[in-house]
C-alpha cells in the first residue's frame, strides 16, 4: 500500500526574544509523519520537545520555516482558521487528563462532537470505550475513576471526531507504571485497530518502545533517528538507552 504523507515540517524554527538574548527552542528541524504511524519525539527536559510539540498543535506560532498537514501550510492561517482546523483535525491526550468532573466520562469523550456541532453518535462512543476497555465507567464522573481510566478516557475524547492526527503530551506522566502500561497497549490499539496516527512526545524509554519511529531532540535539533523496523522489544529498548547515552540524555529510567 502507497504511503500517505500527511505532515511535514521544514526548517522549523521557533526562537523566543528576552530582550537580552534570543534563544532558538527549535532549530532548523524538518521531519515527516506517514498516515497510520504511531512516532516518538524524545528528549531532555529543555531540548525543544514541549515547544515542537505546541506549534504542531497550532497553540503556539513558529518564527521561520513550514508545517504542511495534508498538503496544507498552517503558517499562514489566522487565529480563526487555525481554531477551526485544530477542532476538524487534531486530537489531543495530555499528560493531566484535561477532563471536566462536571461531566461524565461519556459526556467528556462527545465533546469534541458537540463543539462541533456534530450529531452524538452513541455507538462509535460506546464502540471506542468497549476498545479502550472503559465501556464500564461511561456513565461516571472523572473523579470516581482512576488516573489509568481517566486518561484512556482522554484518549477516546481524542479519537471521536476521527482526527487526521492525535498529538499526545508525556500521556504516562501522571501514572504509575501497570497505568501506563495499559495506557501505551491502548494507544498502539488506536494506531493499529483503529488507524489513528499518532505523534507521542516523551522522556520515558519505556514509553518510546510502542512507537514503531522515533526522533530524538537535542539542544532544539533533531540529533538522531530510529526505526523499530522488526527488532524485538528488549532489541529497541537497548538501542533507544544507546542512543540515549551517546546524546547525553537525561531521566532515560523515570516513571
Amino acid at each position: 500500500m502507497e504511503e500517505h504523507r500527511y505532515m511535514e515540517v521544514n526548517q522549523l524554527v521557533k526562537v523566543y526574544d528576552t530582550g537580552k538574548v534570543k534563544v532558538s527552542a527549535v532549530d532548523h528541524v524538518s521531519f515527516y509523519v506517514d498516515q497510520g504511524e504511531f512516532i516518538g519525539i524524545m528528549g531532555a527536559s529543555g531540548s525543544g520537545k514541549t515547544t515542537l510539540l505546541n506549534i504542531l498543535s497550532t497553540i503556539d506560532t513558529m518564527s521561520e520555516g513550514q508545517v504542511l498537514y495534508d498538503g496544507v501550510d498552517i503558517s499562514g492561517m489566522n487565529e480563526e482558521e487555525l481554531s477551526d482546523f485544530r477542532q476538524k483535525n487534531l486530537g489531543f491526550v495530555f499528560q493531566d487528563y484535561n477532563l471536566l468532573d462536571t461531566l461524565t466520562v461519556e459526556e467528556n469523550i462527545m465533546l469534541p462532537m458537540i463543539l462541533n456541532g456534530e450529531e452524538r453518535t452513541e455507538s462509535r462512543i460506546k464502540d471506542i470505550a468497549e476498545t479502550l476497555h472503559i465501556r464500564d465507567i461511561l456513565r461516571k464522573f472523572p473523579y470516581e475513576v482512576s488516573g489509568g481510566q481517566k486518561q484512556r478516557a482522554a484518549c477516546a475524547r481524542a479519537l471521536v471526531n476521527k482526527p487526521k492526527l492525535i498529538l499526545a503530551d508525556e500521556p504516562t506522566g501522571a501514572l504509575d507504571s501497570k497505568s501506563s502500561a495499559v495506557l501505551l497497549r491502548a494507544l498502539q490499539v488506536m494506531n493499529r485497530e483503529l488507524g489513528a496516527t499518532i505523534l507521542m512526545v516523551t522522556h520515558d524509554v519505556f514509553s518510546a518502545c510502542y512507537c514503531e519511529r522515533i526522533l530524538f531532540l537535542c539542544d532544539g535539533k533533531i540529533c538522531a533517528e530510529l526505526n523499530r523496523g522488526s527488532m524485538e522489544k528488549r532489541e529497541y529498548l537497548n538501542r533507544i538507552l544507546d542512543i540515549q547515552s551517546q546524546i547525553g540524555g537525561e531521566d532515560i529510567y523515570a516513571e
